[in-house]
């Protein structure tokens, strides 16, 4: 497009300046003077300045039989007495103003028309042009800090993320600014929310995402956005209630509780290995039978108390 600006109405017209072209433009505006019929006349009146008549200085003459001595005269060139190229170098001042004044744009027309040469007005273009050059290599470096530093806000939804990754890639555009398609999706998914993992990981599985955009991306990333709100309102529950999570705390720090535990879980074993509560014998047959016996009960202690049952 920029191309398109400083090359239309070409053979009528000088081609007109593109913001942040101006080293194309100047390489074009001096080829397009190079085409006119007095180009020559017209690259001196830019680039050296305008044709400044001289002195012409008539010698002396001397006298002789016929005629009187004429003394040296001086007189200002005129163009008449001009040499043809300095005649045209003299007469293309006019046209190089108008020319230059065609090819730039409202915006520094009415401080580049407040020169009076070609040549200053020249200068005044490139010196306004280095400055804006300047401007815009620090648009440049913070376009591409922005790119660097974007991520989503917490509770954002990705139609949200996205708007804002878009006018950041168009800013960007409009600035000839130019990243690579992996590494523009790279950087749109990995700044989602922690809610969006899995998505992004079902995405990158299905996806070259060096072939495809990252508008292609939302689309598909928007069809789980109901998955993603449920996620964060379950975070946000948890969150909700530190003092549940206090007190749970508390409970697996609690040395009370540790040793209450620990004590439980050894009582069983303590109370087993009593022998006069875990077995009994008899004989039969010669042999010694071992058998569990229940709990004694009352009846049971008096017949063990009575000699005669011994």
């Amino acid at each position: 497009m920029h191309n398109n600006i400083m090359a239309a109405g070409s053979r009528d017209r000088p081609p007109m300046l593109a913001t942040g072209r101006y080293a194309q433009w100047r390489s074009r505006f001096l080829r397009y003077i190079d085409t006119r019929p007095n180009g020559d006349a017209l690259r001196k009146c830019i680039l050296k300045g305008p044709y400044t008549p001289t002195i012409v200085t008539t010698p002396a003459v001397p006298a002789t039989e016929d005629s009187p001595a004429v003394p040296e005269q001086t007189t200002v060139e005129t163009v008449m007495n001009m040499t043809p190229e300095n005649r045209a170098h003299f007469e293309s001042e006019k046209e190089a103003i108008h020319l230059i004044l065609t090819g730039i744009g409202d915006e520094i027309y009415s401080t580049v028309d407040a020169c009076q040469t070609a040549q200053e007005m020249w200068e005044a273009i490139e010196r306004l042009q280095q400055g804006e050059s300047l401007n815009i290599q620090d648009v440049k470096t913070n376009l591409f800090w922005e790119f660097g530093q974007f991520t989503s806000h917490d509770g954002e939804t990705i139609e949200s993320y996205y708007t804002r990754f878009y006018k950041m890639m168009n800013e960007m555009i409009r600035n000839n600014l130019t990243v690579a398609t992996m590494q523009v999706n790279v950087q749109f998914l990995q700044q989602l929310q922690p809610e969006w993992s899995r998505f992004v990981t079902i995405v990158k599985q299905q996806h070259k995402l060096d072939e495809v955009s990252y508008h292609k991306l939302f689309d598909i990333l928007k069809q789980y956005q109901k998955e993603v709100n449920e996620l964060r309102a379950e975070r946000m529950a948890k969150n909700a209630n530190p003092l549940a999570l206090v007190a749970t705390a508390q409970t697996l720090q609690d040395p009370y509780y540790q040793s209450s535990k620990s004590h439980k879980s050894y009582a069983p074993t303590s109370k087993a290995s009593l022998p006069t509560r875990s077995h009994a014998t008899t004989r039969y047959k010669g042999k010694e039978i071992a058998k569990p016996i229940t709990p004694p009960s009352k009846s049971a202690s008096e017949e063990d108390s009575d000699p005669e049952q011994a």
